[in-house]
């Protein structure tokens, strides 16, 4: 068993692709499901009009927009490798819950826009990443159209991002004329647009065509050639330590949409990326390789099948090896748990797993037990993984139902939809409205088209603005000091919660009330 376990924990790789909206992460996570067999005919986003919508964006609201909104998984098989892909929403108003989704994966694929560049969504997650000590690879997208010059595209990711970088290709041309990639890592070419036994041309000793060929006669060869000298002279060396520690990122060029780069990326990213990795927990450091099972729900789900309304927790699994049916321990209500029911993904194409082991992603279904962050460990395991981050709300609406007869479905809903972390809940401490805190707007407008459509109720939401959002330190605060400026409310948790108006209201409130300790839970280990 020990051996077996091994060698499947150490074939997984679970990563999560980082991009801004827009640069092709729906379309490369298509075409990596296209090689691993998991799709017959990607779904390319520029087919929306035909009604063919990508693979992984399943909900309703982002058929119509075209973005995606939640983080699905997907998992395939590729040459000995089990890999899951993690597909974060890419509008900065779920930032939130792709900050959770990077908690659970073991490297990050990076698409930036030849065109566009490093875009400010890009940094904000990269950044993530950086702190967490995460392998980045990075793919630079849309070569097939007119860009920037790759080596500015370089210098950019440099000092914008403060990593080195090592071009495991680079492009010959771009826009119409491009002709296709000089693979350094392969010492090969590899054409655009020809047939599939002319795609690959070999380089002889010092990197370049043996004999003749139509492509010596471009003066884009030439210029290459120049390029990958001053690379070779100039540029980083390639480190798999440095690569390891994230402080060194391989960039590959390409164009998703005509799949062309994908699979060069693709192989050379299962060769270089970490397996599953140890994780911290008040008991330490647990090993992947360890045999007794743990994991962490990073995510809840709800109605992913509108058929019957259920949720579903999404774990990441740490050590050992789940099997469907074990009995689990959930350390933070001291209860075990028996995992029945559990799932795999192909965006909405769910079937049944009975097994998987350290690395991969199962969805558990979930009545209600569940939080986000939750660890569940086997047999006489209690330890717990660290916390996953909360984001502090910055918008608020005020919330009920529209009509009053639908207090029972608006109730669940709101429950429901709370759970997974994209809005919060919080409730004015004397009148009890209901109030929702979102990190942008777009979770809003989200959070009114499913309570209508999955719960069959339409809300009324009034805006109360921007609010600075501070948690009183051991609770005890006298409630007369609730204001039009500084609204006293409880969390979801009955923590009690200051809303202040701006930082003005906020600084006069610590100034005249010395004895009430706030604090923001991003900024401390509260």
């Amino acid at each position: 068993m020990g051996n077996h376990l091994k060698e499947e924990v150490l074939s997984r790789r679970t990563f999560a692709i980082i991009s801004h909206p827009d640069a092709g992460k729906t379309t490369l996570t298509e075409k990596l499901l296209l090689f691993g067999g998991a799709i017959r005919d990607a779904g390319t986003v520029k087919g929306k009009k035909t009604g063919k919508y990508a693979t992984s964006d399943w909900m309703e609201i982002e058929k119509q927009r075209g973005i995606s909104v939640t983080s699905s998984v997907m998992q395939f098989d590729y040459n000995g490798s089990r890999v899951n892909i993690l597909d974060t929403p890419g509008h900065q108003d779920f930032s939130e819950d792709t900050y959770r989704t990077l908690t659970a994966v073991d490297s990050a694929v990076m698409i930036i826009d030849s065109a566009k560049g490093i875009e400010e969504q890009t940094l904000k997650l990269f950044k993530v990443c950086r702190m967490r000590g995460i392998p980045i690879f990075t793919f630079i997208n849309k070569l097939d159209r007119q860009g920037r010059s790759p080596l500015e595209l370089l210098a950019e990711l440099e000092e914008v991002m403060g990593i080195e970088s090592y071009p495991m290709n680079w492009p010959i041309g771009m826009g119409k004329e491009f002709l296709g990639i000089y693979d350094r890592f392969n010492n090969r070419i590899e054409q655009f647009r020809v047939d599939e036994k002319e795609r690959f041309i070999s380089l002889n000793e010092d990197g370049e065509i043996e004999g003749d060929h139509s492509l010596k006669a471009s003066g884009l060869y030439e210029q290459t050639l120049e390029e990958i000298m001053l690379l070779n002279e100039a540029g980083n060396e390639f480190s798999v330590e440095k690569i390891k520690e994230g402080e060194l990122t391989p960039v590959f060029f390409g164009s998703a949409l005509t799949n062309f780069g994908v699979q060069t990326f693709l192989e050379s990213y299962l060769q270089f990326a970490p397996p599953p990795q140890a994780r911290n927990s008040t008991s330490g450091e647990i090993d992947p390789l360890s045999e007794s099972f743990s994991g962490f729900i990073f995510k809840i789900q709800a109605n992913m099948n509108p058929a019957h309304r259920d949720r579903i927790a999404f774990l990441r699994i740490c050590s050992g090896r789940f099997e469907r049916g074990m009995s689990v321990n959930l350390p933070r209500l001291g209860k075990q748990i028996k995992l029945a029911q559990s799932t795999q993904f192909m965006a909405d194409d769910r079937s049944t797993v009975d097994e998987a082991v350290s690395g991969d992603i199962i969805g558990i279904y979930d009545t209600g037990t569940y939080q986000i962050g939750d660890t569940l460990t086997s047999g006489k395991d209690n330890f717990q993984f660290d916390r996953l981050p909360q984001f502090t709300p910055e918008l608020f609406v005020k919330v009920y139902a529209k009509n009053v007869m639908k207090q029972k479905h608006f109730h669940k809903g709101i429950q429901q939809l709370v759970q997974e972390g994209a809005i919060q809940l919080y409730k004015t401490v004397r009148t009890e409205d209901l109030l929702l805190g979102a990190v942008g707007q777009l979770q809003f407008e989200v959070f009114e088209h499913r309570m209508k459509n999955e719960y069959n109720t339409e809300v009324i939401m009034e805006r109360i603005g921007s609010k600075i959002v501070r948690w009183v330190e051991g609770d005890d605060v006298n409630e007369n000091l609730s204001s039009s400026r500084s609204m006293l409310v409880h969390d979801r948790y009955e923590k009690k919660v200051f809303l202040f108006e701006n930082d003005f209201a906020l600084r006069w409130f610590q100034e005249k009330n010395p004895d009430v300790k706030l604090y923001n839970p991003m900024d401390s280990e509260h």
